[in-house]
């Protein structure tokens, strides 16, 4: 039986990488990938998704009005072995939902690669969604610099500090962004300490 399956981890994990290694697999043994990102993810350009090792791939970008369960209808019945999702935090409840019923009534796995909070360490609501439906939820993991499991991102402002306000969707990279464990977060919100943001001197 197909599933649902939720890959999640902060920011540096590698979830893209991973995302295009899980494509190169299954299209290496024959098999049809759907590779799609939520519109809200345009960093790399619309069509392009990117990793920070420098993997890419073609995608299909989904945007929130999107009935994911009709484009696969329409577009990839018949033409696909499994889907892969990035940045699946950014999806919709109902498009989570759409996912869901594919695996249940075409028997396609389905797999989410994404954040599971924000910066504010809340759940994003597609990251909710997923924890509540998905057959499969698997943290991966990656490392605050003090050498503790990062499990918060950490949005940080152009003087070094940590943001605890703002819009939930802010997109960014190493230029705004670092993953961080939550100990470190809360005293470099307590202390006002300047974090130094991964490829600064």
């Amino acid at each position: 039986m197909a599933k649902l399956y939720f890959k999640y981890g902060a920011m540096g994990s590698s979830k893209t990488a991973q995302a295009l290694i899980t494509k190169y697999n299954y299209e290496e043994n024959d098999l049809q990938v759907w590779l799609i990102k939520p519109s809200a993810d345009v960093r790399d350009g619309q069509q392009i998704l990117r990793s920070r090792i420098g993997l890419e791939a073609e995608v299909e970008v989904i945007p929130p009005s999107m009935d994911v369960w009709e484009r696969f209808r329409d577009t990839r019945l018949g033409r696909c072995d499994v889907i892969i999702v990035d940045e699946c935090q950014f999806l919709t409840e109902q498009q989570i939902d759409q996912l869901r019923a594919i695996v249940n009534e075409n028997n396609i796995p389905v797999m989410c690669f994404g954040l599971r909070t924000d910066f504010q360490t809340r759940l994003f609501p597609g990251s909710r969604r997923l924890m509540e439906i998905a057959d499969t939820i698997q943290e991966i993991k990656t490392i605050c610099d003090c050498g503790a499991k990062a499990t918060v991102n950490a949005r940080i402002d152009s003087q070094g500090h940590i943001i605890t306000q703002g819009e939930q969707v802010v997109l960014g990279g190493n230029d705004s962004y670092i993953a961080m464990c939550h100990k470190c977060y809360i005293r470099g919100i307590r202390e006002h300490k300047v974090i130094r943001l991964h490829g600064q001197h």
